[in-house]
């Protein structure tokens, strides 16, 4: 087996590190998994869920063979070149119709991370693909385990180091290639995990409503895609282009059309006409 160790920029992640940073009695995060290789962290923590554990653990993956992403999209990362991470949740006293503000969350926590260790002006492609030069660099995909007792997933895919051949589309950037100031995986981790539960504290706590929380206007502040002309494939065929006008109180894209109807979107691909 190669060393972690054969790239230099590439180190290894310690899970005890990371426990003891974040695995606190008061804390969200009550577990810290790292493991060296898994097909995805997703499909490891959903299984988690359904054999009852507890909210707050968290897997992370130096590498993964099947992540999923959008529409059951594949891809594999590079080892130890990116964060590939799923945390449990179970949130209580939360409506089921703001579940679906959670990959937002997750989105907000994300782009702040990235701007403040890497400094990079990242920001949010509706719904929560994080943008970097208009390049994707990271992604959030969300699934909700009914059984045994309601449960949500929330999958973090984040390229750290990966060249431009290593790339999983054409349309992708990683942090280095972005010119980030700092590509440390270690705090870039500890970050996230801080700001993705002072983000769930804080709105769990208002049994998830957006306003009162901030998460709307958060969201707002960092959504790229508001403001531009946009394309949507709708789940169910057919297109809509208009303006990204607004986010609604249930984290749906509303687009504004040119004869000024507006149409609020729960899903769909976007793309941001230039």
């Amino acid at each position: 087996m190669a060393s972690p160790y054969a790239r230099l920029d590439r180190p290894p992640l310690s899970a005890a590190n990371l426990r003891r940073a974040l695995v606190r009695p008061d804390a969200l995060w009550t577990a810290i998994d790292v493991k060296e290789r898994t097909g995805s962290t997703n499909a490891d923590v959903a299984a988690e869920a359904r054999a009852g554990t507890a909210e707050g653990l968290v897997v992370v993956a130096e590498q993964q063979t099947a992540g999923r992403g959008r529409l059951d999209r594949q891809w594999e990362s590079p080892p130890r070149a990116g964060i590939a991470l799923s945390v449990l949740l179970r949130p209580t006293g939360v409506p089921v119709t703001r579940l679906g503000w959670l990959p937002l969350l997750a989105g907000v926590a994300l782009v702040e991370t990235v701007r403040r260790q890497a400094e990079l002006d990242a920001v949010l492609k509706w719904p929560n693909d994080l943008l970097v030069d208009d390049r994707k660099c990271a992604g959030i995909l969300a699934e909700a385990v009914p059984e045994p007792t309601p449960a949500v997933v929330l999958g973090i895919g984040l390229n750290v180091t990966l060249s431009a051949d290593e790339l999983p589309r054409p349309d992708a950037t990683s942090l280095v290639l972005a010119g980030a100031a700092h590509t440390d995986r270690d705090p870039l981790v500890r970050a996230l995990l801080r700001e993705l539960a002072d983000w769930y504290r804080r709105w769990s706590d208002v049994g998830g409503d957006p306003e009162r929380s901030g998460l709307r206007d958060g969201y707002r502040l960092y959504c790229g895609t508001l403001g531009r002309q946009v394309e949507v494939a709708l789940p169910g065929g057919g297109t809509l282009s208009g303006t990204a006008s607004d986010v609604d109180s249930e984290g749906r894209l509303v687009v504004t059309a040119a004869d000024g109807s507006l149409t609020a979107v729960a899903a769909g691909d976007i793309v941001h006409v230039r």
